[in-house]
């Protein structure tokens, strides 16, 4: 079992005051895989945790000093801790106290006496549904950044041709400023749903799409599909856009942006600038997915540089300069 990184399993922590029930699982943790660290009671394993902080913990109701309820709590009050997931081990199968765990930010149960295939299992989905909720957005429930790079990574291995995309918003920024936050967020879903409507046209082969922070995103598609899937998106979202804007600054087709002195500057209503980099057999290829990721970047600043939305696609060989 591992994390992003291929060669580094996820770690562990199994607290319990029970010398052979901790053993019993690290043992059997161990032989699936994982690395463990081990703590006789709560205060044992805040300490632990201190040094090294691990990616699940397996925690013991009933223990001395602190029991698995209160360090469940201590943990989930603080912020390096808050999103640690727990499974609890206890004795205790009654509702009521299912709901005092449960309150307390406990993530799932195991009632003793427990086998050992539902303790991996429970270990396994219960690291998985973590995973996956931090590698998404909340903002627009799209995969993030480390979902990103797995997925360019399964196609360079899958050995088809490919593109990515890296878009953002033009003048994002000024939105900010004149609108607020609020407002902004709303530019930002606004675009995720324009993406993904242009996703759902282009049919398949099926086209990836992520969202790896403020109003930058990527897809991952065929070549062929890079312009269909970017004309709907650009005029779906510049539609949209339009919308979004108090109706005095959509009509003059600009906003009036406060510098640090207090004057005034146009800002021309936002645009997308889009980078994509692609590999194919008669063109360039790629070793590792950050230079698919730097090269979609660089043809961006060039997106940038051209007026309206715009689409800057890298058409360099391997051995070529030239766009």
């Amino acid at each position: 079992m591992s994390t992003d990184d291929a060669d580094k399993p996820d770690l562990i922590l199994v607290v319990d005051d029970d010398e052979d029930i901790a053993r019993f699982v690290e043992f059997n943790l161990k032989v699936q895989g994982f690395e463990v660290m081990s703590a006789r009671d709560g205060e044992e394993a805040l300490e632990a945790i201190e040094q090294r902080r691990p990616d699940l913990a397996v925690v013991d109701w009933m223990m001395p000093r602190m029991d698995g309820v209160e360090l469940t709590r201590k943990l989930r009050a603080q912020p390096l801790t808050s999103a640690l997931p727990v499974i609890m081990l206890t004795a205790r199968g009654m509702t009521v106290d299912k709901v005092v765990g449960l309150t307390a930010g406990v993530d799932d149960y195991l009632v003793k006496p427990f086998d050992t295939a539902e303790l991996i299992a429970r270990v396994v989905s219960t690291l998985r549904r973590n995973k996956e909720f931090r590698e998404v957005s909340p903002l627009t429930g799209l995969p993030g950044n480390a979902r990103v790079r797995r997925e360019i990574a399964e196609r360079m291995r899958a050995g088809a041709d490919y593109a990515v995309g890296y878009i953002d918003i033009d003048r994002f920024k000024s939105v900010n400023d004149v609108y607020g936050f609020d407002r902004g967020d709303d530019f930002i879903t606004s675009l995720a749903r324009c993406l993904h409507r242009a996703v759902s046209a282009s049919g398949l082969p099926p086209i990836f799409l992520g969202h790896i922070g403020g109003d930058d995103f990527v897809f991952i598609c065929t070549p062929d599909q890079v312009l269909p899937l970017t004309q709907r998106a650009v005029v779906d979202f510049e539609r949209a856009a339009d919308q979004l804007y108090d109706p005095e600054d959509g009509r003059r087709g600009y906003i009036l942006v406060p510098d640090r002195r207090g004057n005034k500057h146009k800002a021309q209503l936002v645009t997308l600038s889009i980078g994509v980099a692609q590999s194919t057999a008669t063109g360039r290829t790629f070793s590792d997915p950050r230079e698919v990721v730097a090269v979609a970047s660089e043809m961006k600043k060039v997106a940038k540089s051209q007026p309206g939305s715009y689409v800057a696609i890298d058409r360099r060989r391997s051995d070529s300069a030239e766009l």
